[in-house]
């Protein structure tokens, strides 16, 4: 979803010095122009404006694949033109849909048959996959609560408080309320004792992480099941889990495969994973599997024939392109056990490589772990001075985009900084990253502290005059609340915003 605001009045026509041997009058901003420009004209002034974006490569924030192989773009090209939901014209695509399902459940582990069928579908990504899983889990908690004849109007699921957005998307557009366990300083994952107190008859599911946003960190699945187990048994409930694999999932059966998360759990219903993560796709495709048949209700599928033969359908979306469907197909059959492995196993050790070289300039703490998503957070040992906000402002000189961002209630004081290690983010730029995040670092050390010198001479005069005294942490949640609006401000510059 996209919320535009017009620019003010010195900004609403757009210039191009290049496009102007085609075009000598200026394009309106807002508005669609009156005429027709040639295609050598609108092709120039698109481009000169997308030099303005940052370089995807360095984009160390996302999650999500910047590079494939030339063979596969092509691929993607060949099939951009191709509507997805037409299944009976583009047979072979719907075909390679299923073999990307079953591979998928294959790959964790679905209790199936020799000639069984996985259920699951592709969906524009892990945002679309969760929205999916957590109507079937509300569906069947309301089956069940009708015939049992009791009220069926309150729903909740229960989750960590570091759950991505769209959990709470989830919630607020389908009615569920969201039970989240909070944070604690040292433990930025969902506690799984604590998820399990939380359940009552009304849960329908419980949301556990694998690969969490915030620091990478694998939640413990296994432990989750076996305390659900029990008190299933105490309550005569039966509470499942979904696991959000979005990051993990294609992680996790490569570098842990004795690793128990998946459908080797019995409570474990349903998993999503991210294609257009470490399944190493483009941005636009995602996967939710379900254990069984019976995890899908029945009346959530749509049956449609205005295309052609009976196709079911059960997305949120419905036309969408077939080209990264193809491209997913592309990567497991070329890459196969052996190819996937290679690369989280070499993104596992770009990240050992800049681990080190942070903790050899002894300025910070390293929030991530070892085991889990490959990416490094870390904080600075001392941020009374200079904190992350500016670290992650100034390395944008040198072309990086690093992340700084506060934790979830209830560990908000504590403020982070974040690389994700992708197949294309080599040890050589690991290392680059590290010098370059050393020359950042010396060079605040020689400005003033300028923000925090002045809060700590307020916070002075406020204990002076006996007006309020605070805490190191209320300080510090003030100092990091402040750098949060300062870049936010910087960033939007009056342009569009993204929400």
């Amino acid at each position: 979803m996209v919320l535009s605001k017009t620019a003010s009045e010195t900004d609403v026509s757009i210039h191009s010095t290049f496009a102007s041997r085609y075009v000598r009058n200026s394009l309106p901003r807002f508005k669609m122009p009156e005429n027709s420009i040639p295609k050598e004209a609108a092709f120039q002034i698109i481009n000169d404006e997308l030099m303005l974006d940052g370089n995807p490569r360095l984009n160390l924030a996302s999650f999500v694949t910047t590079w494939m192989e030339p063979e596969c773009n092509k691929l993607i090209m060949d099939a951009i033109n191709k509507n997805y939901v037409d299944m009976d014209e583009y047979p072979v695509t719907t075909e390679l849909q299923n073999r990307c399902v079953n591979m998928i459940a294959h790959l964790f582990n679905a209790p199936l048959g020799e000639s069984e069928a996985a259920v699951g579908v592709g969906t524009v990504g892990s945002s679309e996959a969760i929205m999916l899983a957590g109507l079937a889990f509300k569906r069947k908690w309301q089956n069940k609560r009708k015939a049992e004849g009791k009220p069926y109007d309150k729903p909740n699921i229960v989750t960590g408080a570091n759950v991505q957005v769209c959990w709470e998307k989830f919630a607020r557009y389908f009615e569920v309320e969201l039970k989240e366990v909070k944070l604690r300083e040292g433990y930025y994952v969902m506690d799984p004792a604590k998820a399990v107190e939380l359940v009552d008859e009304n849960t329908i599911c419980v949301a556990a992480i694998l690969g969490s946003t915030l620091n990478g960190e694998f939640e413990d699945v296994k432990l989750l099941n076996d305390l659900l187990v029990e008190k299933n048994k105490e309550t005569g409930w039966d509470t499942p889990i979904h696991v959000d694999a979005a990051s993990g999932g294609f992680i996790a059966p490569f570098l842990y495969p004795e690793l128990e998360w998946d459908f080797r759990l019995p409570l474990v219903k349903s998993i999503n994973v991210s294609g257009h993560k470490y399944g190493l796709v483009y941005a636009g495709i995602g996967w939710v599997i379900w254990r069984s048949k019976d995890d899908l209700p029945e009346e959530l599928i749509f049956h449609i024939n205005y295309l052609g033969a009976d196709q079911p359908t059960f997305t949120l979306n419905f036309s969408k392109g077939s080209s990264q469907v193809i491209a997913q197909y592309y990567q497991l059959i070329r890459l196969g056990h052996e190819g996937y492995k290679n690369v989280m196993e070499n993104c596992h050790e770009n990240a050992m490589v800049l681990k080190e070289g942070l903790e050899k300039t002894g300025r910070f703490n390293i929030v991530s772990k070892d085991d889990g998503v490959p990416l490094v957070a870390f904080s600075l040992k001392d941020n009374k001075r200079h904190d992350e906000f500016e670290i992650s402002e100034m390395l944008r000189r040198y072309g990086w985009i690093v992340p700084a961002y506060t934790m979830p209630a209830d560990a908000q004081h504590i403020t982070v900084l974040r690389v994700v290690i992708r197949e294309d983010f080599s040890r050589t730029l690991a290392e680059r990253l590290v010098l370059d995040i050393k020359k950042v670092v010396h060079e605040l050390d020689a400005l003033p502290a300028k923000l925090n010198a002045r809060l700590a001479t307020e916070k002075q005069e406020q204990v002076k005059n006996g007006t309020v005294k605070k805490t190191a942490i209320e300080t510090q949640r003030e100092i990091t609340a402040y750098w949060k609006k300062y870049v936010t401000e910087r960033k939007s510059n009056n342009k569009t915003q993204i929400c």
